[in-house]
């Protein structure tokens, strides 16, 4: 299972109704002024880790353009940043999914009543209808693409075209997790802007704010540190019993190369029916500690090895339990078992 599809799915505060953004001063302040010059790039690929608050930053750049259609207007060329006041009409109607300029290309629910992996290509191809449109308001017309690493071939082909013929005053914003896998084609026809992971005290701002959990400081301090700059991880780990979850899997870390078989059922049925997310918590653990005893291990090719191995195993095997729901106790077994495997003698 990829951090991005945990990250994505624990996000609690949708990015269009989410006012306020932590860190990322330097990259809200070159959106602004790339409006505000008149030569704004009709494409930008915003990309960085998930979690991070990318999404969040586009959609304040949509508010605002759509908020302030001139960028010679004297409250542009005056402003310090993107924000726009919840209670402005464009918040709300963004916020709503509700104004009639802005097009949010995503996953939609396929015929089956789940969630598609991918972005459809009928619904890439809506983008030149909409940029075909006089756009009313101010005549920008914004289409956002959340995120450009689910497009599949036919659908990538489908906004490659657009991003080739743009209209006047039209803007695309695509999020990316990944922009080292993004076609060449699409981006050399985009703006590349880079989001870094958020320090600890900006993720513990930020999910306070989105959880209204202020006065709980040990657990968002806690949550922060293990959340590398994603507040969506820093979510997840404060959801539920994940930060208990995180502890029971560190205390039979720390028992190997013994092995508890009941706590291990315990843990098994912790992680069973749980979301990815939390899943996801729980591969996170096993590798960071891994890491951890990766560079602790004396210069010996066995055993390096042997870990090696085990990280192979314990990564392809949780991939195979997310992709196909699978059964979340033999996963707990299989990966203990390696893991005692490779850290004896």
């Amino acid at each position: 299972m990829s951090a991005a599809d945990a990250d994505s799915e624990a996000a609690s505060a949708a990015p269009r109704a989410t006012a306020v953004l932590f860190g990322h001063t330097e990259a809200e302040g070159a959106l602004l002024e790339a409006y505000r010059s008149g030569r704004l790039p009709h494409a930008w690929l915003i990309g960085g880790p998930p979690g991070i608050g990318k999404a969040t930053l586009v959609y304040r750049m949509a508010r605002y353009v759509l908020a302030h259609p001139d960028p010679a207007a004297p409250a542009v060329q005056a402003a310090t940043s993107l924000a726009i006041p919840d209670e402005h009409p464009v918040s709300r109607r963004v916020a709503a999914q509700g104004h009639p300029n802005l097009l949010v290309l995503e996953r939609t629910v396929g015929d089956t009543g789940k969630l598609r992996t991918r972005i459809a290509v009928d619904d890439v191809r809506k983008t030149v209808d909409f940029f075909g449109q006089t756009a009313g308001e101010g005549g920008w017309r914004i289409a956002i693409v959340d995120s450009v690493d689910e497009l599949n071939a036919q659908s990538a082909n489908a906004l490659l075209k657009v991003l080739e013929e743009p209209p006047p005053r039209a803007l695309l914003l695509l999020i990316s997790h990944a922009q080292g896998r993004v076609l060449p084609t699409i981006r050399s026809r985009c703006r590349m802007l880079t989001l870094r992971p958020l320090s600890a005290e900006d993720v513990a701002h930020a999910a306070a704010v989105a959880t209204g959990r202020a006065a709980d400081v040990a657990e968002l301090i806690e949550a922060a540190g293990l959340a590398e700059g994603s507040v969506g991880r820093a979510l997840t780990l404060l959801e539920g019993q994940a930060l208990a979850l995180r502890k029971r899997v560190i205390d039979l870390l720390a028992g190997l190369p013994n092995l508890d078989p009941r706590a291990l059922h315990a843990l098994g049925d912790a992680l069973g029916g749980t979301e990815p997310a939390t899943l996801a918590i729980f591969v996170d653990t096993i590798n960071a500690w891994l890491s951890t005893l990766l560079s602790h291990v004396p210069s010996e090719p066995g055993r390096m090895a042997r870990i090696a191995e085990a990280w192979n195993k314990i990564n392809g095997a949780a991939r195979d339990a997310h992709e196909y729901n699978l059964e979340r106790k033999p996963l707990v077994f299989n990966v203990f078992g390696w893991l005692a495997e490779a850290t004896r003698g």
